[in-house]
This record gives structure tokens, C-alpha cells and sequence, in this order.
């Protein structure tokens, strides 16, 4: 075990993990996609694996819910397995019309109001970009795939439950400048900064405030595999 939350050893990672918050997701994307995947952590049930797609070596690895969660998880991968690239690939709340449930989302920028940053390494920062190395690598992907992939402006919240007091989504929306909300791209972008690594967040729209339509269990299965090839296909190109 080399660090408290993941008894994988030196080597077990390939150099691009994929990181969807659902444990569960993981195992899906392992046993579906990947050959001869094995998993490398199991502590907490944070599950992760590593295998090959098209013969690339690639591994998947759960980051649970919200920044303090995937922070731990990502800088761990950059710092101690020395892992390069991160494309977390994940479910967002669309705030916008142009942003439909079921369309496939790639974060421009994270803007939070969170204190992530700022705790771990003093940065004030509010809005933090992706590695674009990686996001012209899933453009140019989904142009090959035919996926149509939207860039957005991303909303990293760390509650999911609000008091209306504190303002309505659409006040959210204007007061943030983003389209869509989820809880994790800030935490990952920062460690990604921080550690000279590279990141880049993929999502799938699952909810739609301005007309309270939500994907069924069923339906985010169906919808989110799209998403999954597109991150894999980038990540056999990096």
C-alpha cells in the first residue's frame, strides 16, 4: 500500500486514467471495454483497474462524490504513481438551453466559490481551465467518432443540496457565468496545475434545470457510453 486510500503498487496505472465518480461506472467501463483488466485498488471500494484498449494500456479508476474525494484521489495518481493524464468523465446539471439531456460536455473552465484551492496550496483562483493539450485531443476525436461534443463553461458546486436562500439556479447560473453544474473539475484541474500534470472533464447531461428533465437509471447507462468511447479513444491518442 503506498498511500492510506489505495493499496495499488508501483506500476499498477497506466499513464491515463479515466475517472467517473461511481465505483460501479468503473467496474462497467473495465468489463465492458478494456481487455484483460485487473483490478489494481479496492480500499474503501474505490475500485480501480487496468487493462488494454486497442492495445493501449489504459486504466479506470472511481474518484467519489465532490472535490475533497476526487482531490485526494487525483493528486494521488500524479504524485505518487506517477500518473500523466486524468479525463474524469462524470454527469452534469445543465443550467443552459443549448445544453440538452443526453448531450456529451467538455469543461472550457471549472469556476467554483470553493476553498479546494485555496486549502491546498494558497491559490485564489475561481475559475481554473482544463490541460488543452487534452481537450483538442477529445475535439478532434469526436469529430472522428461523430459525437457531437459541446464546450461549456462549468460550474464546480460543493453542495449538491442548496437553501433557496442562498439564491436560485438561475442566480447561480448569471452569478457563476456557466452553463452547468457538477462537483469535481475544479479539484482535479487545481492538483493537475499543481502537480505539472494534465486533466480534461467530460460529461454527460443527466438533468436539465430550466425544464426539470432527468435521465432514468436506464437511460444514463445508454447515454453515458458515448462518453466513455470518446475517453477512451482520446486516451489511446495521448
Amino acid at each position: 500500500m503506498i498511500t492510506p486510500h489505495n493499496n495499488a503498487k508501483a506500476g499498477d496505472f497506466a499513464k491515463t486514467v479515466l475517472m467517473p465518480g461511481d465505483p460501479l461506472r468503473a467496474k462497467f467501463i473495465a468489463e465492458v471495454f478494456l481487455e484483460d483488466a485487473h483490478i489494481v485498488n479496492d480500499v474503501r471500494n474505490m475500485y480501480a483497474y487496468t487493462g488494454t484498449y486497442k492495445g493501449v494500456p489504459v486504466s479506470v479508476m472511481a474518484s467519489g462524490m465532490g472535490m475533497p474525494s476526487i482531490g485526494i484521489y487525483s493528486y494521488e495518481l500524479y504524485k505518487f504513481y506517477d500518473v500523466e493524464n486524468i479525463i474524469r468523465i462524470g454527469s452534469t446539471g445543465s443550467y443552459s438551453e443549448r445544453l440538452q439531456v443526453r448531450d456529451v460536455v467538455l469543461a472550457e473552465y471549472a469556476y467554483s466559490e470553493s476553498t479546494f484551492a485555496l486549502r491546498t496550496s494558497g491559490c485564489t483562483d475561481k475559475k481554473i481551465y482544463p490541460s488543452p493539450e487534452i481537450n483538442n485531443v477529445i475535439i478532434e476525436k469526436s469529430k472522428e467518432l461523430g459525437i457531437e461534443c459541446k464546450l461549456a463553461k462549468v460550474h464546480s458546486s460543493d453542495a449538491f443540496y442548496t437553501d433557496p436562500c442562498v439564491g436560485t439556479w438561475q442566480e447561480l447560473r448569471d452569478a457563476t457565468g456557466t452553463e452547468c453544474v457538477e462537483m469535481e473539475s475544479f479539484a482535479l484541474f487545481h492538483n493537475a496545475h499543481l502537480t505539472g500534470r494534465r486533466a480534461a472533464c467530460i460529461l454527460t447531461v443527466s438533468d436539465a434545470f430550466y425544464n426539470n428533465v432527468a435521465l432514468s437509471a436506464a437511460d444514463r447507462q445508454n447515454s453515458f457510453t458515448q462518453m466513455m468511447k470518446l475517453a477512451l479513444e482520446s486516451a489511446i491518442t495521448l
